[in-house]
Formats: C-alpha cells, sequence, structure tokens
C-alpha cells in the first residue's frame, strides 16, 4: 500500500515538472517566435517596397529613354531643315544671278513698257483685270520687234512655308509666261521668268491690303536703246 502511494507521488511530481519544463520553454521560445515573425514581415514589406521602386525606376528609364529618343528625332529634323533652307537660299540665289546674268549680257536695252499684276492668295489664276494688264504693256512693244525680250518675275506675300512661297510664285511668273507666248505667239525664249518667293517685298505686310499688294507679277518689256519703239509703256508701275 504505501509503494503504491510512493509510485503515484512520483508520477504526480512528474507530470508537474513535465507542465513547468513546457510552461518555461514556451515563456522563452514564443518571443523569440514573435521576433522572427515580425523580422520575416518587415523583410516582405521591405520586398515589396522594392519591387515597387524597381518598377518606378523602370517606368522612368522608359521615359527617359523615350524622351532621349524624342530629342534625338528633334535634332535630326531640326538639321534636315536647316539644310532644306540652306539648299532653298542657294537655289534662290542661283536661280537670281542666272537673271541677272542674261540680263548683264544683253547690252544698251531699256525698258519700254512695264506692269505688275496682282493675284489672289495661294492663287497662280490670270484674272481678267491682270491679263488686259498685261495686254497694255506688250501691245505696240513686241509686235514686228526685231530685238526684244520680256522679263517676268514673280512673287508672293511672306506668309506660308518659303519654299512653297518660291514654288508659287514661279507658277505665277509661268501663267503670265503661258498667256503671253499663246496671246502674241512670242517665241519662248524671249520670255524669261524667275520666281522669288517672298523677296523684294514692295512694303511691310502690316495690313492685309498690303500682303495683297506682293501677290504680284512684274513684267518688263526691253528693247534695244535707241529703237523707234518709244521709251515708255502705257503699263501701270512698278
Amino acid at each position: 500500500m504505501r509503494r503504491g502511494i510512493e509510485l503515484a507521488l512520483l508520477a504526480g511530481a512528474v507530470v508537474l515538472s513535465g507542465c513547468a519544463t513546457k510552461k518555461y520553454v514556451g515563456q522563452q521560445v514564443d518571443p523569440v517566435q514573435q521576433k522572427l515573425n515580425q523580422v520575416q514581415q518587415q523583410q516582405e514589406a521591405t520586398q515589396k517596397q522594392l519591387d515597387t521602386a524597381e518598377t518606378k525606376i523602370s517606368a522612368a528609364q522608359e521615359k527617359a529613354d523615350a524622351a532621349d529618343s524624342k530629342a534625338n528625332e528633334a535634332a535630326g529634323q531640326a538639321s534636315a531643315l536647316n539644310k532644306k533652307t540652306d539648299q532653298l537660299s542657294s537655289d534662290l540665289s542661283s536661280t537670281r544671278n542666272e537673271f541677272n546674268d542674261k540680263i548683264a549680257n544683253l547690252d544698251n536695252y531699256k525698258s519700254v513698257g512695264d506692269v505688275t499684276v496682282l493675284f489672289q492668295f495661294n492663287s497662280a489664276k490670270l484674272s481678267d483685270e491682270a491679263k488686259q494688264k498685261l495686254n497694255e504693256a506688250v501691245q505696240g512693244h513686241v509686235q514686228n520687234a526685231q530685238r526684244y525680250f520680256v522679263s517676268v518675275e514673280g512673287f508672293t506675300d511672306k506668309i506660308g512655308d518659303p519654299e512653297y512661297n518660291l514654288n508659287l510664285s514661279r507658277r505665277r511668273a509661268i501663267a503670265v509666261q503661258n498667256y503671253l507666248i499663246t496671246q502674241y505667239n512670242l517665241p519662248a525664249y524671249r520670255v524669261q521668268i524667275v520666281g522669288l518667293g517672298e523677296e523684294k517685298p514692295v512694303n511691310s505686310q502690316k495690313t492685309r491690303q498690303e500682303r495683297s499688294e506682293n501677290r504680284r507679277v512684274q513684267v518688263t518689256v526691253y528693247a534695244p536703246a535707241g529703237s523707234s519703239q518709244g521709251s515708255q509703256g502705257p503699263g501701270g508701275s512698278r
């Protein structure tokens, strides 16, 4: 009987000891586990922040690359435009020099008739009024004449692209040339044309009226000095 009581007390002591040990271990381990959990959560949060930062950096880099590409493209376009402008200036200078050379080689010629005809905005079509003025300037100066030439200079106002205006001024000069050749059966080589675009404006072009006065073609009939033809034609002033 006593032996049984001792065994029971020993078993109870062991159980109590085991419970105390688990409780002690739990008290020591649980705070560490909580810290590990906190560290892991912080690590996960930091990783998310890093991922977000990398995404933003990547997007910023893409924008920077796109900006560099656009900047390079704009620089290329500017360079091409500068080359185009230089070529246009060179062509215009060459055309003007060629025209002046032709006139310089014709010694002792003088103006015997001149007129300025106007055009509508962005148009190279001759109006009836313009045709009448051309008739007045040319009649009596080229018919039955042996030696003469007609200078036809086309111009535009300052509005628009310079290259387009240069082409428009030439189309206007060609329209006048075609009219004179067909109307008076003139040889084409006697009608010299040049398109000068926005060059040589007749005024400051500050108003609509002033700009309209620059949309013009100036026509001058030249004949040898001392010829029997009149010294001045009935056409309007330049």
